[in-house]
């Protein structure tokens, strides 16, 4: 188990680093510990920088399945948009009004390194979208619609 950094820490302002070395041992590691956290932690979404590490890697789980996400980028998102109450592990038992595109593309790496693509709507598209600003230092608080 990881701990997980609350706001107002600084560490979540920080953008992340892409991963690199898809070989290094400590990113399977990372990866397989931020799982585990986030479903200790009954999230449904957890980034990198949440645990105290600046690399640029989330992990989602929506409708029992696991993405991992390594180096995600969003490459297009829907004119469409919703508000809905998000919540952040970050800012425990806290819920917050965000307007976000309803759908979205998104490229990335597996942990082998392989390019994937998701094309992602409704849960699954707020859940990428979270996950990759915190990658990019925004916080939920950052989006509130007023």
């Amino acid at each position: 188990m990881l701990k997980i950094i609350k706001y107002p820490d600084d560490f979540l302002r920080k953008k992340s680093e892409e991963v690199k070395d898809f070989k290094d041992p400590q990113i399977a590691k990372l990866v397989s510990d931020m799982l585990k956290t986030m479903e200790a932690e009954k999230g449904i979404g957890l980034a990198a920088p949440q645990v105290n590490s600046s690399l640029r890697i989330c992990v989602v789980r929506v409708d029992n399945t696991a993405h991992i996400l390594i180096n995600p980028k969003i490459k297009s998102f829907s004119r469409k948009k919703e508000v809905f109450e998000e919540g952040c592990l970050s800012f425990p038992g806290k819920f917050f009004p965000v307007e976000r595109p309803v759908k979205v593309k998104i490229k990335a790496k597996d942990l082998d390194g392989r390019k994937i693509k998701i094309k992602a709507e409704g849960l699954l598209a707020r859940v990428l979208q979270h996950e990759i600003d915190h990658l990019d230092g925004v916080l939920i608080i950052d989006r509130i619609v007023k």
